[in-house]
């Protein structure tokens, strides 16, 4: 038997791509020869771990995995909602000053490349709808409401994700790192209820075969080995988070203090059409994982979900911010490793019970 194992999606950038793009001196020209040299060598670093589902390590988002797509509108100031890190750094979004909203980049064109280099399967990871509603502002913008604001959002999901289905991604993953910060932000739940039927509104427009292609990413944040909400309890987003009505969920659990609780819970409350990708790799932890390690976490997790619907994964991507050197290159692609060997050393052991 066989466990489908994925990664998440971001690995380190190479160093002379960072501090091009940080620069900002470099021709257009001598920057996508960069994008392209890393997005080659990436996906031959990951190929070679035997992932047997890769992605092209976000290399080309420009500058995090959650505003690429609306990177240098003009219609975007940089004073937008703050995202306070456990290690005491923020992360912030722009703010949207005017309408129309629309993407200026859609994934759909990083997968394009990808692919190009690929000999596997390529999933693609876009930023959820409800990340982005955090872009316009409280205080609302003249002559274009929040209504009409949400209208566009979603089209503009939706060209995205079908983009990335009809050119023949493997999945299509919404990240939704902001569901355990919901809780944070706004304990009574109407933050993250909002946020709920939102993605939903937007995974309602695609049919029961499309949504087993879509998936959904949830955990704490991982930006230079540190969460954004580590300290919420996963129990307040779990219940809720299998509302969604996705095919696939991509759960982090290496980095948890009591993982079999939360198995228990996911347990509860998955449903049958519901494939689980439970993180056996903790990301912002600099020790890389052990096969037996990763052995014994997928085992456990067999404990709580059927076998037919358990899949792993990588707690979160490695790099989310491009300027994040807290992890090497090296070090993702051996943690990957160790995820991929270490998988099918479960299901060598639960294809024989």
């Amino acid at each position: 038997m066989t466990i489908p194992t994925e990664p998440i999606g971001s690995i380190p950038r190479p160093l002379d791509l960072i501090d091009a793009m940080a620069s900002g001196k470099d021709s257009e020209a001598k920057l996508e020869a960069l994008f392209d040299k890393a997005v080659r060598e990436t996906i031959e670093c990951m190929e070679s771990t035997g992932s047997p589902v890769i992605t092209d390590g976000e290399q080309r988002k420009y500058h995090n995995f959650f505003t690429y797509c609306v990177h240098g509108l003009p219609n975007m100031a940089p004073d937008g909602f703050k995202i306070p890190f456990m290690a005491g750094h923020v992360r912030r979004m722009p703010r949207l000053t005017g309408g129309p909203f629309r993407y200026k980049c859609y994934a759909d064109s990083y997968l394009e490349v990808a692919r190009r280099f690929a000999s596997v399967p390529v999933k693609q990871a876009v930023i959820s709808p409800s990340a982005l509603s955090l872009l316009y502002p409280m205080e609302g913008i003249a002559g274009y409401s929040r209504e009409e604001f949400l209208d566009d959002l979603l089209n503009e999901h939706e060209i995205e994700v079908r983009g990335c289905l009809e050119k023949g991604a493997h999945k299509v993953q919404i990240d939704f790192t902001e569901g355990r910060l919901a809780v944070k932000i706004d304990p009574t739940g109407n933050l993250l209820h909002s946020f709920i039927d939102l993605n939903n509104l937007a995974l309602s427009r695609f049919s029961n075969k499309e949504r087993q292609r879509i998936g959904v990413h949830t955990c704490p944040g991982a930006d230079r080995d540190s969460t954004h909400s580590g300290d919420v309890d996963y129990a307040e987003l779990l219940p809720s988070l299998f509302e969604l009505k996705a095919g696939n969920f991509y759960i982090a659990l290496a980095g948890e203090k009591d993982p079999v609780r939360i198995l228990k819970i996911i347990g509860q409350y998955m449903k049958p059409d519901q494939q689980i990708f439970v993180g056996v790799i903790d990301p912002i932890n600099p020790r890389i994982e052990t096969p037996e390690e990763v052995r014994d976490r997928v085992l456990e997790a067999a404990k709580y979900i059927p076998i037919g619907q358990l899949g792993t994964t990588d707690d979160c991507g490695f790099s989310p911010f491009c300027d994040d050197i807290s992890t090497t290159r090296e070090t993702a692609f051996a943690k990957i490793r160790s995820r991929v060997v270490g998988t099918a050393l479960a299901a060598d052991v639960l294809g024989k019970r």
